[in-house]
């Protein structure tokens, strides 16, 4: 009988190079200490590979012969989380779900397979809490328990046991949690390695496209702000999800950032609450809530999340440095986009920044990364420098360039009729040079063609008459 040999070799944890020495810093991802041991065994006549497992061997087909008709897709009770999918659960695919720890990714999942156990057989495997665990928080989410007849939970991270159970169940809907708990026996790695999250993820999305379960993998993410593990699992789901947001505010932001089933970059809003994750359904009223009226330094802009348009309110804070060299602090934007904004204040509308503390706040811990949010931005500050509040029924939305010259964003009419849906009167934006869609009719649309202009309309001390206009 032929033995059996093992090697050893170094696999880097965050990008997947494998090096056959140890090294401290990975040559493919520059990672520092990313390096970890594996003995792997070489089995006698090469590694027997297996198919995909889709109902046996394929072959060649006509595009023509291929059905066109879409996926029945499954109904979700939870809107925000249905529209993040792109309309519901489509059977037999996979969706990695990650987010730092402790901002409500496992109370989400379980939230979301105790609303559905009431249509469908769902298996939750978690590899990190016990049974009591567990149905403490569902306890703690539904105390009726009016909906947990199918719902089946199994403590469990030996992945081809959790394939026995299936085949035993035979669930509409799958969750694990999580993917860096489960572990295949015959891997010699440790659970959450590379070979071992890689290998079981590819088994899990197998399991998915021949048998037809949904699946849901929770992933833990790295300091960094990337999911634990290789890249290449973001690559082998179907989709995958983020849920972000600062521990310490109400708000959750579950963002899609891969989509095969649906459109990518939408956002769902929910707020930390007693019995879990609630939905927002207005989240533009919610984040203006506790808006201070005509208040010095605080400025109203519209951001786009994927096909929704939110108002958030953008904070300047301006004061004298005390140290000697100006400080930047930005909480919710770019550092280096606060950099430029700064820059062209200080050049183009004249305000001496050079010597002032500058700090901006996105209230609700939420974080505005397009420059549709530009002249907001930079009118927050201006009013904070100047001491004059902007209008308070006004938004401003523009991109901002070096020139000090603003750009039309994308999306313009959703994001002006979304403001006057919460009562603004007017919106200051970028000079159209471009014929395009009608502009909203129940809200005045000031153009302007530069930031100085722009900030002049806003504060309501224009040197001349505002060239606005209210489209009958």
């Amino acid at each position: 009988m032929p033995k059996t040999k093992t090697h050893t070799r170094y696999v880097c944890q965050q990008c997947g190079r494998v090096s056959a020495g140890f090294m401290g810093k990975c040559p493919q991802c520059g990672s520092f200490n990313s390096m970890v041991e594996e003995i792997v065994s070489d089995e006698p006549g090469g590694m027997k590979t297996t198919g995909r497992g889709l109902g046996g061997r394929s072959s060649p087909r006509r595009i023509g012969e291929v059905s066109m008709e879409a996926e029945e897709r499954i109904s979700v009770p939870i809107g925000e989380f249905a529209r993040v999918l792109g309309g519901g659960i489509v059977p037999g695919f996979i969706v990695l779900v990650g987010g730092d720890p402790g901002i409500g990714k496992s109370t989400l999942m379980l939230q979301m397979a105790m609303v559905m156990a009431g249509r469908l057989k769902v298996l939750y495997v978690s590899g990190e809490e016990s049974y009591r665990q567990i149905t403490t928080r569902a306890a703690r989410i539904d105390p009726k328990h009016t909906t947990l007849d199918n719902l089946y939970l199994v403590t469990e991270t030996d992945l081809d046991t959790i394939f026995e159970h299936v085949a035993a169940l035979k669930p509409d809907l799958l969750i694990v949690d999580s993917i860096q708990t489960v572990y295949l026996p015959e891997m010699d790695s440790a659970a959450g390695s590379v070979s071992q999250v890689r290998e079981s993820a590819n088994r899990l999305r197998e399991l998915a496209k021949s048998s037809g379960p949904a699946v849901f993998v929770i992933g833990h993410v790295t300091k960094e702000g990337t999911i634990a593990g290789p890249r290449i699992l973001e690559h082998i789901v179907d989709t995958v999800l983020y849920l972000e947001g600062d521990r310490f505010q109400a708000y959750r932001l579950l963002r899609s950032v891969k989509n095969r089933f649906g459109a990518t970059a939408e956002v769902g809003v929910f707020e930390m609450v007693e019995r879990g994750l609630a939905e927002v359904a207005n989240p533009s009223e919610a984040f203006l809530a506790e808006r201070m009226v005509n208040a010095a330094g605080s400025a109203i802009a519209v951001t786009m999340e994927g096909t929704r348009p939110l108002l958030v309110e953008v904070q300047g804070l301006t004061s004298a440095a005390q140290f000697g060299n100006a400080r930047r602090n930005p909480n919710g934007v770019d550092y280096n986009r606060l950099q430029m904004i700064a820059a062209v204040l200080t050049r183009r509308v004249r305000l001496n920044l050079t010597e002032a503390d500058i700090f901006v706040n996105v209230v609700g811990g939420l974080r505005i990364d397009e420059p549709a949010a530009d002249l907001a931005m930079a009118a927050a500050i201006a009013s904070s420098m100047r001491d004059l509040p902007v209008r308070a029924d006004t938004v401003l939305i523009g991109e901002i360039g070096l020139a000090g010259e603003l750009r039309m964003p994308g999306q313009m009419p959703a994001r002006l009729r979304e403001a006057a849906k919460l009562g603004f009167k007017t919106a200051v934006v970028p000079k159209r040079l471009r014929k395009g869609e009608p502009w909203p009719q129940d809200i005045e649309v000031v153009e302007a063609r530069s930031v100085q202009q722009a900030l002049e309309l806003a504060f309501g001390v224009q040197r001349e008459p505002p060239k606005g206009r209210k489209v009958a």
